[in-house]
């Protein structure tokens, strides 16, 4: 999704910026605030079931041991965080609409996006639209800020307590402590970046709440020019981060690119190196799901064959 805001939204926004014309014209005063707020819904949505993942794999009796999650799983679980997070955003498709402002020094015509809902709405839905343009700002403040930082803050929390508790009964393996540190890290750090990023957004919807009719329309498009910018800033930072500090990930994502460069065709390699080249598959296990510890081959009998 973070690809998706890059590649559509931010040519517009520039192309906007530069000619004072909206590319696609209306269309794009409604898919592009749509897409942003989806955005928003994905992140906060992936964070808390990663926050509960991570609840689990300290809760689990046997967490060192804990069997890779289904594809079918994981497929469903992101299927409700896409498809969630676009109904939520189905509102914001009816609430804009383009609107054009002629400039009395120079008397161009520029075109801009307005939070207006259309009059041709049926009457419940209008009402509808309404009711969310007027609770919106407490919306995003409440769904899309406070809903994920306090979600991963209390789940972390609690693991950390289970953890703390557990270590004191038991000790665990070095190389299991050491892969729940690096997730439980990734999961802090996506937070942080989120909560930077989404922080001025906020703040410039209650501004502009409660102080709007006292601000010029050049203020207005100001702060909405700095959220768009932050969220872009978010989008091209967390795949970064994601890849930097979950080393599995980023190992098979490195991998994939040499492969990629240098060709994936049969090779006469040895046997060797398919050996090497199947340990880093296996560690480039799931993100989020540790893979259970091979048990040691038996030991044969002295005398056989082998």
């Amino acid at each position: 999704w973070d690809f998706l805001i890059l590649f559509f939204c931010l040519p517009v926004v520039i192309f906007n910026e530069i000619t004072k014309k909206r590319l696609l014209g209306d269309l794009s005063c409604r898919i592009v605030p749509f897409m942003e707020v989806s955005s928003l819904g994905v992140t906060t949505f992936s964070l808390c079931a990663l926050g509960i993942d991570r609840f689990h794999a300290a809760t689990s009796p046997q967490a060192s041991a804990r069997p890779i999650e289904q594809c079918q799983s994981i497929i469903a679980k992101l299927a409700v965080i896409w498809v969630g997070s676009m109904t939520l955003s189905v509102p914001e498709i009816l609430l804009w609409q383009l609107a054009q402002d002629t400039s009395p020094v120079s008397g161009t015509v520029t075109e801009y996006c307005t939070m207006k809902p259309s009059s041709n709405l049926p009457e419940s839905v209008y009402s509808l639209v309404l009711t969310y343009q007027n609770a919106r700002m407490w919306w995003y403040f409440g769904c899309y800020f406070c809903l994920p930082i306090l979600f991963t803050v209390s789940c972390q929390m609690v693991t950390r307590r289970i953890s703390s508790t557990e270590k004191k009964t038991e000790c665990r393996g070095t190389k299991h402590s050491q892969c729940e540190s690096h997730l439980n890290c990734t999961i802090i750090g996506l937070t942080i970046i989120y909560g930077l990023c989404t922080t001025p957004e906020n703040v410039c919807n209650i501004v502009v709440a409660y102080m709007s009719p006292d601000m010029s329309k050049q203020t207005l498009d100001l702060l909405n020019l700095i959220n768009q910018f932050f969220l872009f800033f978010k989008c091209s930072v967390t795949p970064v981060l994601l890849l930097c500090l979950c080393r599995p990930l980023g190992q098979a994502f490195m991998d994939c690119c040499c492969c990629c460069c240098e060709g994936c065709g049969p090779d006469t390699a040895s046997s060797e190196g398919s050996a090497d080249s199947k340990l880093k598959t296996e560690m480039s296990s799931s993100i989020f799901f540790d893979k259970p510890r091979e048990s040691p081959p038996p030991l044969l009998a002295l005398g056989t064959p082998c």
